[in-house]
């Protein structure tokens, strides 16, 4: 109305100045995951929002940041959208390669892992490791899993220091899986790690071998 005023026309032939509609994608037969896309201009929200409506995963920022840096590489290099199926194949290269491809999933490998713990807190790791080719049994002690196996990947020679962790569960159900993200400085690299599985430590341990790997690729 006072712009009306101010130009001296009527009311109702004045054009809307909106630069955006806000509109419900339900009120034109779309749902958000169907507008949503992804491409070298997306912000990681875009990206946080497709792993975590279809896949359940809850990243921490700081993960959201890099994985957003990962998706940009590719679409930068590639061009075009990214679709959330080619997103997920991105983010599960990046961060879960398949135990089944060695080169892929890097230089370490947990095999197998069996922890016990004393009554003054110190928690005793003994794992498998693949080690390139070979596997080796290792033994680390610390006040957690994750601590205990840092000390067995400082004997392989590889510096790494935990700056952050985050976990939680892929459903409600007794029987759901659990992801484990860890931040972690290697060799003075700062990456992250991210783990899946249906035992909290496995996932930890294997979020711990994800940023290592990542380094020494």
């Amino acid at each position: 109305a006072a712009e009306a005023v101010a130009s001296n026309v009527d009311q109702e032939s004045l054009v809307w100045a909106v630069p955006y509609l806000p509109i419900d994608p339900k009120d034109v037969g779309r749902s958000y995951e169907a507008v949503i896309r992804v491409n070298s201009q997306s912000g990681k929200g875009g990206v946080a929002y497709l792993l975590k409506s279809d896949h359940n995963l809850d990243l921490p920022r700081r993960l959201q940041i890099e994985f957003s840096r990962v998706v940009q590489n590719k679409t930068d290099s590639e061009g075009g959208e990214v679709t959330s199926a080619a997103l997920w194949s991105i983010f599960t290269d990046e961060y879960l390669p398949s135990k089944d491809d060695a080169q892929k999933w890097g230089r370490f490998e947990l095999k197998k892992m069996r922890t016990t713990s004393e009554m003054d807190g110190v928690v005793d790791l003994d794992v498998v490791l693949r080690d390139g080719s070979a596997e080796k049994e290792v033994h680390g002690t610390g006040n957690g899993p994750i601590s205990a196996f840092l000390e067995i990947l400082a004997q392989q020679g590889i510096s790494v220091q935990l700056l952050d962790y985050t976990e939680h569960t892929l459903g409600a159900s007794s029987d759901a899986q659990a992801a484990a993200y860890i931040e972690l400085s290697v060799n003075g690299q700062t990456l992250w790690g991210v783990g899946i599985d249906g035992d909290i430590s496995n996932a930890s341990l294997k979020a711990v071998i994800s940023a290592v790997n990542r380094a020494v690729r």
